[in-house]
């Protein structure tokens, strides 16, 4: 029997209609889910800090519980591009909030240059006006009970076999004591009150530096009092003494969560170790070659040792370091329109890394501010110890945390479209960001940065170093190895300082997993580069590559490799 063409049409315009609907259904699930996602993690935002009760971690996990259910029945085949990379963003993300309260890991909110107390610095900037004034007061008035609820913590999860090695501990003192003052007036958290700005009334600025001078000696210098008393009294006797994760409870599985978290890739301890292996041994032979071209009479060790103890490599004060540092930045500003089609509104300062942390911290970190902020991001540089502090790495170290590096992706994504979900302006992930922030330390070669072999020996070494990681980090936490063969391998190696190996191998001691981001994501953006240029030759374009890298903003190894190849498929059309 043969139908009308009113009655194909009509089931056509059916078929259209239940489509539609069906697409639409699962797009408004995912909406849901979002919006229902962004409102439960805002609920404390409006708190001067975060609250760390137990009951608030347990409420926590019911509610990732039953939100990962929903996300699981949503088709992503029913989506378009962005709105499945929010799905699979989301899902990644609420499933690490589900495997941390597995493992426990709320109960353990400390790191050798980290942790609940040392975040508290990071609070401490100018107060521009009266709000800010008033949210600082706040600040200081909250950090009592903050204190109590991560001792607390900390505590139970010492009863159940969830701690830091002790090894990691050696100078953290510094950490806590610099805040122990004999007045309020020389306290680190006294700082922002005696330099309010004069725009305030001067009335106003006295009684606020009264408050500000009782809560720092009734509320401030008594809490790390007690967290010295916490630390030397009872945690540093109670904590274990085996330095790999894999001597916790369930410590192995949890590394290997730890491996796919920070990886985004589902490797295996011994696939990393391996391909760490294979690129020391690679980047070894690029030194090799740098030291030939130096002539240079002695061994690679001797060479080491040579870039260690030569004078000419150190700056004689913070200041110098801190102008080689921004000179490097305006000089990699100036490369950025050569590289980049998009570039952020948001700018970027250099300054030292604050005293009351420098022992303990890294020689450099990016520290980024909301969009809406009106301070700039900020490429902190460690000034402390300046013998550990060779000059040759900071044009790979300001590449990698100012710009083309964290800075630059950090401010990009936070100033995505509002089409973006929020929850994705203000994501990181240390596989892509870490990764990025690595390649940029080669994309600045390309650039004209490293003016002299010295400098490129120093970007081999910072990449050396990442390798090492792979090697190092699976050996601590999955091959039972010593902290002394872990300090060995990184500094027979590398150029970094004596003094940088130490503090780095802590810092892998105490946060499994992470280090080995920076590698494994370098090698999958340098990969896809390589075959983007492959497919498409001289249509290759530099300036819409790292558009499809950046444009979606942060995202797992496993979309960004979807991205590229469809950048590609679609240039070669």
């Amino acid at each position: 029997m043969r139908h009308s063409k009113e009655y194909i049409l009509l089931i056509i315009g059916i078929g259209l209609l239940l489509f539609l609907w069906l697409y639409q259904e699962d797009e408004a699930k995912l909406e849901k889910a979002i919006e229902s996602f962004e409102d439960y993690t805002s609920y404390d935002s409006d708190l001067p800090l975060s609250d760390q009760s137990l009951e608030r971690f347990d409420k926590d996990n019911i509610f990732y519980s039953n939100l990962y259910v929903s996300l699981e029945k949503i088709d992503p085949a029913k989506l378009e591009e962005t709105d499945q990379i929010s799905l699979e963003l989301l899902k990644f993300i609420v499933n690490e909030s589900l495997v941390q309260y597995k493992f426990k890991q709320h109960l353990n909110p400390i790191l050798s240059d980290a942790g609940f107390h040392i975040s508290l610095t990071f609070k401490v900037q100018e107060l521009t006006n009266q709000d800010d004034v008033t949210e600082y007061l706040n600040f200081l008035q909250a950090i009592p009970n903050y204190v109590d609820q991560s001792k607390d913590l900390i505590r139970k999860g010492l009863e159940v076999g969830i701690s830091q090695p002790l090894v990691i501990f050696k100078g953290y003192e510094s950490s806590y004591e610099q805040h122990i003052t004999d007045s309020a007036h020389e306290n680190y958290y006294f700082s922002p009150l005696a330099r309010l700005p004069t725009n305030l009334s001067r009335q106003f600025r006295d009684s606020v530096q009264e408050v500000g001078v009782k809560l720092i000696e009734e509320k401030i210098i008594p809490s790390f009092q007690s967290i010295k008393e916490f630390f030397e009294s009872e945690y540093y006797s109670k904590t274990r003494t085996n330095i790999g994760v894999s001597s916790i409870p369930d410590g192995l599985a949890y590394y290997q969560s730890r491996i796919y978290y920070y990886t985004t890739l589902d490797y295996t301890a011994e696939e990393i170790y391996e391909i760490g292996l294979k690129e020391v041994e690679r980047i070894r032979n690029e030194m090799l070659e740098i030291i030939d071209g130096l002539e240079f009479e002695g061994s690679f060790d001797d060479f080491i040792s040579f870039l260690r103890s030569d004078s000419q490599f150190y700056a004689e004060s913070p200041n110098e370091l801190l102008m080689l540092a921004r000179d490097v930045s305006k000089r990699l500003d100036e490369q950025l329109p050569r590289y980049f089609r998009t570039l952020p509104r948001k700018p970027y300062g250099v300054k030292k890394v604050p005293e009351a942390i420098a022992p303990k911290y890294t020689g450099g970190r990016y520290v980024g501010t909301d969009v809406n902020s009106t301070e700039p991001g900020y490429y902190l540089v460690n000034t402390y110890n300046l013998l550990s502090r060779p000059l040759y790495v900071i044009p790979s170290l300001t590449a990698h945390e100012a710009v083309p590096g964290h800075h630059l992706q950090n401010a990009l994504t936070k100033e995505l479209s509002l089409e973006i979900p929020n929850f994705r302006r203000n994501l990181y992930l240390s596989a892509y960001g870490e990764g990025w922030g690595l390649y940029s330390e080669y994309l600045a070669d390309e650039m004209g940065i490293y003016t002299s072999p010295y400098e490129k020996f120093g970007q081999l070494t910072y990449e050396m170093w990442r390798a090492c990681r792979l090697v190092v980090d699976t050996g601590i936490h999955a091959f039972d190895w010593t902290r002394d063969r872990a300090v060995n391998f990184l500094s027979s190696n590398t150029a970094l300082s004596i003094h940088e190996v130490n503090t780095e191998i802590d810092r892998y001691i105490s946060w499994p997993g992470q280090a080995l981001s920076y590698k494994i994501g370098e090698i999958i953006i340098r990969d896809l580069r390589k075959e983007a240029e492959s497919a498409l030759g001289t249509t290759f374009d530099i300036l819409e590559f790292h558009e499809i890298i950046l444009e979606q903003g942060v995202v797992t190894l496993p979309i960004l490799k979807q991205r590229v190849k469809k950048y590609i498929q679609e240039a070669k059309e």
